[in-house]
């Protein structure tokens, strides 16, 4: 969800990608709680970290605490920023039914959007140098 939101809100201002630890696949609940706000991310793949580490990056973002736990190392001059966001096929896999699940994945969706939209300001304000 959150390299759709980047895509999306600040394709002008950042080249984004997604990577996991363990990449599986674009979840169904996300692609279908993104195109409800009206951003497609159904052509997305999931990706590894060994998929993009010829890439040279300025800023790496986590979204989730294991991936922070388990992220590996970037040098120095990198920027590292992490974001805990909720799991949610972890917590939908609680839900008592689809529309429950569902609201997790809103829920979830709604605090990255907010968070990507701010994050410009937020690189800003800790000193990180911008495009």
């Amino acid at each position: 969800m959150a390299e759709g939101w980047a895509h999306h809100l600040l394709k002008d201002q950042f080249e984004s990608y997604s990577a996991g630890i363990a990449p599986t696949r674009v979840d169904p609940y996300a692609i279908q709680v993104v195109a409800e706000a009206g951003v497609d991310i159904s052509l997305h793949h999931a990706k590894s970290i060994s998929d993009i580490q010829d890439i040279d990056f300025d800023y790496v973002v986590s979204v989730c605490d294991q991936a922070r736990e388990q992220c590996p190392y970037f040098p120095a001059r990198v920027a590292v920023l992490h974001a805990g966001f909720d799991d949610p096929p972890a917590l939908a896999g609680q839900a008592k039914d689809g529309q429950e699940a569902l609201a997790i994945y809103r829920r979830v969706r709604d605090e990255i959007r907010r968070f990507i939209e701010e994050l410009p300001h937020v690189l800003e304000a800790q000193g990180s140098r911008t495009p």
